[in-house]
């Protein structure tokens, strides 16, 4: 097959709507210190599907709260600042995307494996010291670019799927044989569209990493929870398969036995509990 042409999809990538204020204001804040909780609380309150969200996310029975929870303020003294920042950044993401038909594409298992692939992301980090906030963001949006793929390319994301299906391959080499590129950059270009930290653009273009390639540490927590994901099967996908597991990203994060375990616990729980209120 003829490869996409690179300048009519990056030419789409370009025309996606931008992340609203309140939520680049959010992200500038994931590495400082200082931050007026009470001013963002106000500019989160003047959206109201994020404020609908994150209230039902506060007043859910995953918190076990005894009264019900009525403004942004008291969610954030509930859920704490940096839960509502995900909660906010998920909103929006997940909102950027309008599901359309698409050949054999499920949305509705996409948005599952990646909150799966976020959760995992988020406890693989818990374990290994780094950023559990960055890295469920990072591990929510590290698929973002099969979506402008079905949405623009239907057919051709298809043609890739039976590609990976019939060569028993992995879809990212499925896709740059019958596209030309695969959807880890095109995730990187709608992650730098949205003007995200460099360190998240970084790490999604490098989330399918080989043996042999140096590493970023928050690209190894999110090759390793995607293969997570998909082998705790959050997508329901029928035809889903594990991917293989770099030895450099397991040499690196060197989990243990025990430390997988939890992993696994704890994403199976907090996925069963959450995946509802967190619904788009």
């Amino acid at each position: 097959m003829n490869p996409i042409d690179r300048k009519e999809l990056f030419g789409h990538v370009q025309r996606l709507p931008a992340m609203s204020a309140v939520v680049m204001e959010l992200l500038a804040t994931i590495d400082q210190d200082d931050i007026d909780v009470d001013s963002i609380a106000r500019q989160i309150g003047r959206d109201q599907a994020i404020t609908v969200k994150t209230l039902r996310l506060a007043n859910s029975s995953f918190y076990g709260m005894q009264h019900k929870i009525s403004n942004i303020g008291e969610a954030i003294n509930v859920l704490g600042f940096k839960s509502v920042r995900m909660l906010v950044a998920r909103s929006a993401i997940t909102s950027s995307f309008c599901p359309k038909e698409a050949g054999h594409f499920n949305y509705g298992s996409f948005w599952q494996h990646s909150t799966g692939t976020a959760i995992c992301a988020q406890e693989i980090a818990r374990c290994v010291g780094a950023s559990q906030e960055v890295a469920f963001i990072a591990g929510l949006i590290h698929d973002i670019g099969k979506l402008v793929l079905v949405t623009h390319y239907p057919q051709r994301y298809d043609g890739a799927v039976a590609y990976q299906i019939q060569n028993n391959c992995e879809l990212v080499t499925a896709e740059r044989n019958t596209m030309g590129m695969d959807h880890r950059e095109i995730s990187a270009a709608v992650v730098g569209h949205w003007n995200f930290p460099e360190k998240i653009v970084t790490a999604i273009s490098m989330q399918h990493l080989d043996d042999d390639d140096p590493s970023y540490l928050l690209s190894g927590i999110i090759h390793l929870a995607n293969a997570f994901a998909w082998g705790l099967d959050f997508s329901n996908e029928p035809l889903a398969t594990v991917p293989v597991i770099s030895q450099h990203v397991w040499r690196k994060l060197n989990l243990d036995e025990m430390q997988c375990h939890w992993i696994f616990s704890e994403s199976l729980r907090k996925f069963d509990e959450l995946s509802q209120n967190l619904s788009h």
